[in-house]
This record gives C-alpha cells, sequence and structure tokens, in this order.
C-alpha cells in the first residue's frame, strides 16, 4: 500500500475536503484526487462519498482510517526504534503544547533544548490542551505539554511538572472584592467569564460550583486564558486565572477554605517508542517537577 496514498486519505477523512488535505500536505487539489483515486483502485473500493461539495467516509473509508492510523504508526514507531540505536539526539520532534504554557513555562526550556541539541528540527504546534490530548492519542504529535486531564485515557501516559494554583479574580473596582468577606455563591450571583466548556480547567472550576449545589453565571467564555485576564481587569466580569497571571490589573477573591489547583505536565502514547529527541526533552521536563510541593 501507497504511504503517500494513505496519508492523503488521512488528511481528507480530517480536514473534511480535498481542498483541506492539500493545503496540509503542500499538494494541488488533483495531485490529492489522483493519489485517491490510486487507493481506492488498489483497494477496488470506494472511501469517499462526494456530494457536492460536502465530503463524506463511505463504509469502507470507515473501516480503513482506523487501520490506516494504526499502519502509519506502525512505521513511524519502527523508524524510531531504528534512528535511536544510534544515540543520537537528532531528527524531528513533534511537540505539542497549549499556548498558555508555550508563552509562560517552556520559553527557558526550549532555549536550553536548542542550545543543548542543535541536532534536532522542533515541530511545535499551539493547540487547546484537549486539542493536543487528541493529537498524541492520534499519533499526530509525540509529545504534548498541557493541562492534564483529570480523568487520562488508558492509553495515555501523564507525567505533573508543575503545580498550578487557581485564584478567583475581579477588576479591582469590582464589587466582589471590595465588599469583605465573600462565598462561592456570592460569586455565583455575579457574571463570570469561564475558560470554553470544553476544557479541562473549565471542568475543574464546574466541579467546585457543582459539589456546593451551586451553578455559576457564564456569560462570555474563550479558551485564552490571556483574552480573559483583560476582560476581567475592564470589570465585565469575574473569573478563575493561574496565580502566575496575577498582576495589579486584576485582584484576588480570597475565599476561605477554597483552593483550586491544576496540574501541568506533559503526556504521551504508552504504545509509542519514543526518539532520543523525545526523551531528551522529557528529561528538562522532569528536572522541573514542582508538583505536588512548591505552589508554582
Amino acid at each position: 500500500m501507497d504511504l503517500a496514498n494513505l496519508n492523503a486519505f488521512i488528511a481528507i477523512a480530517e480536514t473534511g475536503s480535498f481542498s483541506g488535505a492539500g493545503e496540509r500536505l503542500h499538494l494541488t487539489q488533483p495531485a490529492i484526487s489522483k493519489r485517491i483515486a490510486g487507493l481506492e483502485q488498489q483497494l477496488n473500493v470506494r472511501l469517499f462519498d462526494r456530494l457536492g461539495r460536502e465530503i463524506g467516509l463511505t463504509e469502507a473509508g470507515r473501516a480503513l482510517l482506523p487501520r490506516a492510523y494504526q499502519i502509519i504508526n506502525v512505521l513511524d514507531d519502527t523508524r524510531r526504534a531504528l534512528t535511536n540505536l544510534n544515540g543520537e539526539v537528532s531528527g524531528r520532534l513533534t511537540l505539542a503544547t497549549s499556548h498558555h504554557i508555550g508563552l509562560h513555562r517552556l520559553p527557558p526550556l526550549l532555549r536550553a533544548f536548542t542550545r543543548r541539541y542543535p541536532q534536532v528540527a522542533l515541530d511545535i504546534q499551539f493547540l487547546d490542551s484537549e486539542v493536543a490530548y487528541e493529537e498524541i492519542l492520534h499519533g499526530r504529535a509525540e509529545l504534548a505539554v498541557i493541562t492534564l486531564a483529570p480523568e487520562p485515557h488508558s492509553l495515555i501516559r501523564t507525567s505533573a511538572v508543575w503545580d498550578d494554583p487557581l485564584d478567583f479574580v475581579a477588576a479591582p473596582e469590582h464589587p466582589l472584592v471590595s465588599n469583605g468577606q465573600i462565598s462561592l455563591a456570592d460569586i455565583a450571583l455575579h457574571p463570570a467569564v469561564f475558560p470554553g466548556g470544553n476544557t479541562f480547567t473549565h471542568h475543574i472550576v464546574q466541579r467546585l460550583f457543582e459539589a456546593q449545589g451551586l451553578t455559576p453565571n457564564i456569560a462570555m467564555s474563550t479558551n485564552y486564558l490571556e483574552t480573559i485576564k483583560m476582560m476581567v481587569s475592564i470589570g465585565l466580569a469575574w473569573s478563575v486565572l493561574p496565580r502566575t497571571m496575577l498582576d495589579d490589573q486584576v485582584a484576588r477573591i480570597p475565599l476561605p477554605g477554597i483552593q483550586l489547583r491544576r496540574q501541568l505536565g506533559y503526556i504521551l502514547h504508552t504504545e509509542r517508542t519514543l526518539s532520543n529527541a523525545a526523551r531528551a526533552f522529557m528529561a528538562l521536563l522532569d528536572a522541573q517537577v514542582d508538583w505536588p510541593g512548591n505552589p508554582a
């Protein structure tokens, strides 16, 4: 089976279009169509239904997709295992990370890594932690540095690196800041800006309110913590932010007896052979571990 054709098939299945697959693989749309035609001819099945501009997998296409992932992953795994034999730290390392961690935690590590291992080509993908999680599960990234899921998948190995306390915050002039002692019930009455409902951080905060039979008044949501901080600072709403982001633009709302925290760290697929480059980067991360002791 031609691997180029198989990669084209996966790209179309993931992007939902021939043009999107062409952009991902840096090929023209006719070239993508030719590869799929070749694969369909080789397998003697139709892989996509083409209804106008809509593209969908046929039953045969749906059956092939998980096996296509498996074939590509096995070949990549074999390539890494053979390359590792020479002991060199080189090649390409596909690293997924969240925007927040990429901006606030990784720069010194990336600087140290690139200086120590100049033969490694870093492919850094900035994604929501939840998307990066899927990239690891499907084998499209070798390592991800993210907010760790409260309940990890059985095929995912997680390693906590940073303890990340979360604080309730509002603008300095917000009533929640100036009204003395505040309870969680008081906070629930005011508009909030939350991370998106699909995020691990959202679930951590939501569970706190649910445990007390409360429902937060979520007026807005966005997955970018820097945007949330801006909205809070201008008085639009309260929110929850990592303590490392607090400054004079926002004020902490103390809640007696309540301390939220999340774990930041790295994940990898348990069935994947790691490259020497990935192992070297993991060693740098492991040297940073402060969980569960020192607050970040």
